[in-house]
Parts: C-alpha cells; sequence; structure tokens
C-alpha cells in the first residue's frame, strides 16, 4: 500500500513539473510587439515638389511641360524673371514626396520622406529637394521638406548597351523634413486605452485581457480589460491611474499568442512558408515529371561533282521523351518537421512542392488556409 501511495505520488510531482515546462515551450510576446494603440497611429502625408542639380537625367520640358510651369512659378516667388526664356536642360525633375507622420510627433522634430519620379526623368542620383510642403487629408500643411536625395540604383548607359540596377526613379531623403505643426491630440483626456491587434485572433485577445485584468487586478482592485472583438481590446481607465504609465505598463505584459494555421505559396518566386499549426491527413501523394526535348539538327547535302546541282538543307528533327519520378509516398504531418521532412523525401523542387500542397488541400487532407499570392 505504502509502494502504491509513493507511485501516485511521483506521478503527481511529474504532472506538476510537465505542467509548469508546458508554457514555456509556447509563443510568447509582449503586447507592445502584437498589438498598437488605436490613438497613436500614423498619419500620411504628400506633396509636390522638384529636384534640381542633375546630371542631364531629369524631366524633358515638351514631354513633361507641368516641370517647366512649376520651375518658373518658383523661379518667380524667389523674384527672378523668367519671361521670354527658354530652357532646354534636363537636370530638374517633377516628384511626389511622401511621408508618414508619427503620432504624438512634436514640432520640430525630423522625419524621413520618399521622392518619386512624375515625369520622363530617367534617374534621381544626385539631386536635391527644393522647400516642399507636406499637407493632410485635411489639407493643413504639417511639415516642410528638403534636402539632398539618396538613390539605391544606378544606371550606366552607353552607345549599344544600358545595365540598370534598382530603381533610380524614386529615391529617399533620410531626415529631410521638418514637422512645423502638431496633430490635435486627447490622450491624456481619454477615458480608455483601445489596442489594436496586428495580426487579428479571438484567442489572443482574450489572453491581452485576462492578463491585463490580472494586472489591474493587483494593481487597482479590478478587471479593467474587455475584448471586444478578434481585433480590439478596450481598456478602461481606473480612476487613480495615470494614462501614460497605465500604456508603458500595460504594453510590456506578456502573452501567450495564437494565429491560424496558414500556408502562403508564392508562384512567382516559389517561396512556400509554412506555419507550425499547419497539420496534414494521412495522404498518398505521386509526383512525376514529363520532359520533352525536341532538338534540330539540319543536314547539309552537296550535289555529285559536275552534276550541276544545287547545295540543300535536309531538316533533322530528333524528339526525346522523359518521364522521371513517380514514387508513392505516404505524408503524415502531425507537426511541421515531419510535414517537411515528409515533402523533401519525395525529392522534388519547390514548385512541384507547391502543386502538391494545391493537390493536399483540395483533396481535404491539408489543415489550414492555403493563401496564394
Amino acid at each position: 500500500m505504502n509502494l502504491f501511495f509513493r507511485f501516485l505520488s511521483l506521478v503527481a510531482v511529474v504532472a506538476i513539473s510537465l505542467a509548469d515546462v508546458a508554457p514555456a515551450w509556447a509563443l510568447t510576446s509582449r503586447i507592445k510587439d502584437i498589438a498598437s494603440l488605436q490613438a497613436g497611429r500614423d498619419n500620411q502625408l504628400i506633396g509636390y515638389g522638384l529636384i534640381v542639380g542633375l546630371q542631364g537625367t531629369g524631366d524633358g520640358f515638351r514631354s513633361s511641360p507641368f516641370t517647366e510651369q512649376s520651375m518658373r512659378a518658383m523661379l518667380q516667388n524667389l523674384g527672378i524673371s523668367t519671361q521670354g526664356g527658354q530652357s532646354s536642360a534636363k537636370n530638374t525633375a517633377a516628384v511626389m514626396v511622401t511621408a508618414n507622420l508619427p503620432p504624438f510627433a512634436s514640432p520640430g522634430s525630423r522625419i524621413d520622406v520618399t521622392v518619386s519620379s512624375l515625369g520622363d526623368a530617367t534617374s534621381l542620383r544626385g539631386g536635391t529637394l527644393v522647400m516642399t510642403s507636406l499637407s493632410g487629408a485635411d489639407g493643413q500643411i504639417y511639415a516642410v521638406a528638403q534636402g539632398a536625395v539618396i538613390v539605391s540604383g544606378f544606371q550606366a548607359q552607353g552607345q549599344a548597351a544600358t545595365v540598370t540596377e534598382g530603381v533610380t526613379t524614386a529615391g529617399r531623403v533620410p531626415g529631410g523634413a521638418i514637422i512645423e505643426r502638431e496633430l490635435p491630440s486627447h490622450f491624456k483626456d481619454s477615458v480608455n486605452l483601445v489596442l489594436q491587434l496586428r495580426n487579428p485572433d479571438f484567442s489572443t485577445a482574450i489572453r491581452i485581457a485576462d492578463i491585463v485584468n490580472g494586472y489591474a487586478s493587483a494593481r487597482f482592485g479590478g478587471p479593467v480589460a474587455e475584448a471586444k472583438d478578434s481585433q480590439e481590446v478596450v481598456i478602461q481607465k481606473p480612476r487613480s491611474a495615470d494614462l501614460t504609465r497605465l500604456m508603458a505598463d500595460v504594453e510590456n505584459l506578456i502573452v501567450e499568442t495564437d494565429t491560424p494555421a496558414k500556408v502562403v505559396i508564392n508562384e512567382r518566386t516559389g517561396t512556400i512558408v509554412i506555419g507550425s499549426d499547419v497539420r496534414v491527413s494521412p495522404v498518398a501523394v505521386s509526383y512525376g515529371t514529363l520532359t520533352v526535348q525536341v532538338t534540330e539538327t539540319p543536314q547539309i547535302i552537296q550535289p555529285e561533282p559536275f552534276s550541276r546541282g544545287r547545295t540543300a538543307v535536309q531538316p533533322q528533327t530528333d524528339i526525346a521523351a522523359e518521364q522521371t519520378g513517380g514514387r508513392v509516398a505516404i505524408i503524415d504531418g502531425p507537426d511541421l518537421r515531419t510535414l517537411v521532412a515528409g515533402l523533401n523525401n519525395i525529392g522534388v523542387k519547390p514548385d512541384g512542392i507547391i502543386a502538391i500542397l494545391q493537390g493536399i488541400k483540395s483533396a481535404g487532407a491539408l489543415q489550414a488556409e492555403l493563401v496564394l499570392q
């Protein structure tokens, strides 16, 4: 009897040890890494400007008349008369300037801007963006951009060949915009915090609410969070809490995340991404490829001497068909490693694996969402 009770005690200890270790295997993240504050979103800015100082790679005034009009208007604002003058230099380009205004940005801080050509300019390398105002959706000017343009691509051209690497008609101006107007913000006056999950999921939203409520119960004496749906979690502000400090404490809480099982396939690049929760029911797969090779080996037939014949070309075509593969393999993926090993054992390339995964999904054996890009 004593041995029996000792055995039960040993089993209980092992079960408790496994229960303590199991959560460590799960994927955990901070709330700030999986959710964003609704009141702290970015705002998009846009503007129209000119880039000068190009080495003959700018817009042609005939094909891009708006560039010449913009240049004349800019010079007139600077007190320079342009009447009667006509320029054919291609050292100016019209561009669209875009930027993202970060949340809670204050006047005087700098942000990066992106410039993109509007006309027929071939390269923006070496150019300088002239002072450009950036407006929001409400038409108000929030920033002013100016500075040297950095282009990652390059273009080399000769009389008979051209080499282009990357995109030369778009670039960036790091820290090129200065914020001039502050966005109206009422963060301190808010009565709640709304967290938006970057990857909506009901399980993750519920876990965030439970973790926040556990923290609030210990700190403020009651729950404050509620999961509205798979994307939003609303946190009510306690009366004795400071909203900024509350957000700083909440965003550092650790949550066990969960995502639906997905298989993402990009047929253009042959990229396959398989989630860790993907499962495959037992299924038999056979994959074979048929290769047809056509070879043209024309033969030249010469006439006999003194026969006054003509040289002729006799076509000769050889066609060879070869079929490889054809092995039958049983794939059973209780976990990601087993699934990948089963696909590799068939000995096919990524394009073949894409076709196999699509076939497994059609057969109803792939327990995941198949996303085609």
